[in-house]
């Protein structure tokens, strides 16, 4: 059975398929981490790291689910949508980032440093499932 075309039942749900790895690498992560900074850091940089990571998994999932949908509804629409879709984040976060960072939150450093961290293990494991997933083929016309 092919993939769902574009407007066809299923396409969302049938684009989404590389989210399952930087996901479950992220989960992992975060089992690791987040007892980790408890121990290290006490429950605000448990926090801490746990906030941290899971703003990186909202972003990403934002941006895929978007680009998903833009692609189902319409291929054409893929580029406008990424393009608002990561202007409207990088907006929305400067400023939520700037009124955490104004409260003088002790848990702010332990979030960075989740950040960076998850940031590191979602592209890496992006980049795994793209280099293990085969490419598309097609065949030309008259062939």
């Amino acid at each position: 059975m092919s993939e769902p075309r574009a407007g066809e039942p299923g396409a969302i749900r049938a684009r989404l398929p590389h989210l399952r790895l930087p996901l479950l690498a992220c989960a992992v992560l975060a089992l690791v981490a987040v007892p980790t900074a408890a121990v290290l850091r006490g429950g605000t940089g448990a926090a801490g790291v746990a906030a941290g990571i899971a703003l990186v998994i909202i972003s990403y999932l934002v941006s895929g689910v978007s680009v998903a949908w833009a692609d189902a509804v319409n291929p054409r629409m893929i580029m406008s949508v990424g393009l608002v879709t990561y202007a409207t984040k990088i907006v929305v976060l400067g400023v939520a980032m700037a009124a955490v960072a104004a409260t003088g939150w002790p848990g702010l450093p332990d979030m960075g440093v989740a950040i960076i961290a998850a940031v590191v293990v979602w592209t890496g494991a992006h980049l795994t499932w793209a280099l293990r997933s085969p490419l598309p083929t097609s065949e030309r016309r008259g062939e």
